[in-house]
């Protein structure tokens, strides 16, 4: 990922969890059944059976925390990480870059990543599922639902709370257009905000 993009997470590490909690901000905004789609979503992760999984791109570890099984996490942000070793202080984490990690081929039964794989161009995510596919032989992806509001695809302005802006690119998917790109799979989770698929 480029250098503005990890400066964005290292800035928005401490606040990243305010989105999904429904703090700070976020409660001004318009997001109905929110709560109720978050928690759907923890559910369907904490229901994968154990494994020893590799989450690539696991932020402060919101979702990591509900894989059950020998985890390891990988992000690229040292501040991110700061955030998920309080919540993980069992979890291996490493600094590292997703699109290149730093294990052998078959390190993990499972490659988990949530809400990194939307954030990737279609030749980025090409290579994503390539390097995901040659350590593990399952793999997770959650992201963000396609939407009748918003594009699938788009470069968004985000503002953190010390007022600074930022352009994300960003997309968005149905089940079953992301279930394609990783050349099939079963649908964990579709909701109105996320959707989860399981490829093996």
């Amino acid at each position: 990922m480029n250098p503005a993009m990890r400066r964005y997470y290292d800035v928005r590490a401490e606040e990243y969890d305010e989105w999904w909690q429904d703090e700070g901000r976020f409660p001004e905004r318009d997001r109905p059944g929110w709560d109720d789609d978050v928690a759907a979503l923890c559910s369907a992760v904490a229901a994968l059976p154990p494994a020893r999984t590799l989450d690539l791109a696991c932020g402060t570890g919101f979702l990591t925390e509900h894989l059950r099984g020998e985890v390891t996490g990988l992000d690229q942000s040292p501040r991110m990480l700061e955030v998920a070793r309080r919540r993980l202080p069992e979890a291996e984490l490493v600094e590292g870059d997703a699109l290149a990690p730093p294990f052998a081929p078959g390190s993990f039964e499972r490659v988990f990543s949530g809400h990194f794989y939307g954030h990737l161009d279609a030749a980025q995510r090409e290579e994503f599922v390539r390097v995901a596919r040659s350590l593990a032989d399952e793999l997770v992806i959650v992201d963000s639902a396609s939407r009748p509001d918003r594009a699938d695809e788009e470069w968004e302005e985000r503002i953190l709370n010390d007022g600074s802006r930022h352009e994300v690119y960003k997309r968005r998917f149905t089940a079953e257009a992301l279930a394609a790109e990783l050349g099939g799979g079963e649908t964990l989770h579709a909701g109105a905000w996320f959707v989860a698929v399981r490829s093996r």
